[in-house]
């Protein structure tokens, strides 16, 4: 990045601005390239950064890493789910159950299919 970095140095800041009037086409092409990179490495060292601070102040109050994130919930998927209601019960044997969601059990599909309704298993 020869020709970005030396773009980068022929700018002048006035006053905290830069005046990119003078630059061609592909000078500011290598310029929008340089940014790009530059805040690539400032976010990963504040990141790095960041993370040396929080290690360090939970290590100094005795918490280990496991103990600081083992507090959380890793999936939000697995903290919303919630447990739907039976909505069909076979009338001889309560263990067969279907909440109505998904395909139907085999043991709905043969009592539909002998001529019964849906709304006599309803719970």
């Amino acid at each position: 990045m020869g020709v970005a970095n030396a773009v980068f140095n022929e700018i002048s800041l006035n006053g905290g601005s830069m005046d990119l009037s003078g630059l061609t086409v592909a000078q500011l092409r290598a310029l929008q390239e340089q940014v790009k990179q530059a805040l690539k490495d400032r976010e990963h060292e504040e990141l790095s950064k960041a993370r040396e601070q929080i290690l360090a102040i939970a290590q100094s109050a005795g918490i280990s890493l496991q103990d600081l994130l083992g507090g959380q919930s890793r999936s939000k998927s697995s903290a919303t789910k919630v447990k739907v209601a039976v909505r069909y019960r076979h009338p001889s044997d309560a263990s067969l159950q279907w909440t109505g969601r998904g395909r139907q059990p085999k043991w709905i599909q043969e009592w539909v299919s002998s001529g019964k309704t849906l709304d006599a298993l309803r719970v």
